[in-house]
């Protein structure tokens, strides 16, 4: 059963970067209409996370987004939106997305993951692959078969001027032409379907230069009450966390060069229940970050 609100001592924090090294991060400003810009030796991105009735840190975000008034979005209690605008081509089928750990989690997850797991990648995505028993658990899908949304833009330097970017399936620009040219369906679904094909993604480049743009999210996960609810199976999250697992992240890689492109961590700050919540400036000194605790390796 789940409770009626999360625990009192559990709020959310939202941090990004272009690698996995903690330190380098910025923290996200939830439902910001402005992104996060992020930018590495291998691209240009803006990042914009919204969830919703947000009630985490920094207590200055906004509580919601238009993003969640707008159809299909409003189905959704989470989204992970991002440009893309790579420094070098990347191929199709090594660009993978999802969630890693740097150490086991098996021992939290809770009787009947493993059928959870079933139902994920029978009805939400096939592609979906990973061990998440392992000492170091990974669930990751190519990101063209697994993203909700997909647009393919123009050639330009980094989209520095965008505010509140809400993806829709499609292409805008020379991205009609590119887009047509992989022959790549116009819904979304068709899209995801079209790219469970391994030869298809083979042969489908990221190209240098091109602005890319995804959005990820559903309305399985609710970062509010912490807890996930899947067709079949729910569970609430709030007990199994710890000062040593108390971060989910997602991460957007290349599989073939091990090149690390962005880094997402939602974390569970485990805070005094007598904490001063409009404490912004000291928020950072209470947290207890997983990250901070271990270090740090790539998951191959």
């Amino acid at each position: 059963m789940f409770s009626s609100a999360p625990p009192q001592t559990h709020r959310l924090k939202v941090t990004a970067g272009t690698s996995y090294t903690p330190e380098t991060h910025e923290t996200v400003t939830v439902n910001s209409t402005s992104p996060l810009q992020l930018k590495s030796d291998h691209l240009t991105s803006n990042l914009w996370v919204r969830i919703k009735d947000y009630t985490g840190y920094p207590t200055t975000s906004p509580k919601t987004n238009p993003y969640f008034d707008t159809p299909p979005f409003n189905q959704n209690l989470f989204s992970l939106t991002f440009t893309l605008n790579f420094t070098h081509d990347v191929n199709g089928n090594d660009l993978i997305f999802g969630n890693d750990f740097d150490h086991p989690i098996r021992s939290y997850l809770p009787t009947g993951f493993g059928t959870a797991l079933k139902i994920v990648k029978s009805t939400l995505d096939p592609s979906l692959d990973g061990d998440a028993y392992a000492d170091k658990p990974y669930l990751y899908s190519p990101g063209l078969a697994s993203w909700n949304q997909f647009s393919i833009g123009d050639k330009q330097e980094d989209g520095a001027d965008e505010d509140n970017v809400i993806v829709q399936e499609g292409s805008t620009g020379s991205g009609v032409d590119a887009r047509k040219e992989y022959n790549i369906p116009d819904t979304s679904s068709s899209r995801r379907t079209h790219f469970q094909n391994e030869e298809r993604r083979k042969g489908f480049v990221f190209e240098k230069g091109r602005t890319y743009a995804a959005d990820f999210g559903n309305g399985y996960l609710d970062f509010n009450e912490f807890a996930i609810r899947i067709p079949g199976f729910s569970f609430h999250i709030g007990k199994y966390v710890s000062d040593k697992n108390n971060v989910l992240r997602y991460v957007l890689k290349n599989r073939a060069t091990g090149e690390v492109y962005l880094v997402i961590c939602l974390t569970v700050v485990l805070e005094e229940e007598t904490r001063d919540d409009s404490d912004e400036e000291g928020e950072g000194d209470d947290i207890i970050d997983a990250e901070d605790e271990q270090e740090v390796d790539d998951v191959d």
